[in-house]
């Protein structure tokens, strides 16, 4: 569902450019709205959402796909934690849906989906890895690295049931824009897929606003 959001950037209280390749981790307080907005548009933003005060609480993609009964995720959306309790809601969308099935990119299925030469290519999942063991104040660590939002992404499932990765439904300036219920750690990896159509073999920056 297409929404506008009413906030202006020049009120944001932070603003971060994530360079595609790069990660962005940070606490977004109770009540404080994000949005992550697509630059150069079809460039996708591979996301985890943790409890900031008990990183075990994590965003679940089982729960909130349950709960909402949609497999895709756009305005309206409350994002549901393995504790079933309510983590952020997403309260405007210029996108119109984003995947929360398709998983994140990694060295392994670089390697399936592309070529055994593909497998030491930069991957969403190593920039996670990077991000826990830079920031150790927040105590995550690998086992930690569990399901993720593909927000931008173009995920279609077929008639069968399997998925597919298509062109992106993204555009420059389009964006995301969420509401946090609780106190939560934001992990972005700013995907850095050279070998995936969906952004024209050309991973771009994104950037991340944050309002009180």
């Amino acid at each position: 569902m297409i929404k506008e959001s009413e906030l202006l950037a020049e009120h944001a209280v932070r603003r971060d450019v994530v360079a595609a390749g790069d990660y962005y981790m940070e606490v977004v307080k109770a009540g404080q709205t994000f949005r992550i907005l697509d630059l150069e548009g079809n460039q996708a933003a591979d996301t985890l959402f943790y409890n900031a005060k008990d990183p075990s609480e994590r965003y679940s993609a089982v729960d909130t796909i349950r709960e909402q009964g949609n497999v895709y995720l756009t305005a309206g959306t409350t994002l549901i934690s393995n504790e079933g309790n309510p983590m952020l809601e997403i309260v405007a969308d210029t996108c119109g849906r984003h995947d929360t099935l398709g998983g994140a990119c990694a060295t392994e299925s670089n390697t399936v989906r592309y070529a055994i030469d593909k497998k030491c290519m930069h991957a969403c999942r190593d920039s996670w890895l990077l991000a826990v063991a830079e920031n150790e104040q927040y105590g995550l660590s690998k086992r930690d690295i569990t399901h993720n939002i593909n927000f931008f992404m173009n995920v279609p499932i077929t008639e069968q049931g399997g998925l597919t990765f298509e062109d992106g439904i993204s555009g420059a300036g389009k964006y995301v824009e969420l509401k946090a219920n609780m106190d939560v750690i934001v992990l972005l990896s700013n995907c850095p897929q050279l070998n995936n159509p969906c952004n024209a073999y050309n991973p771009t920056p994104v950037e991340v606003l944050v309002w009180n």
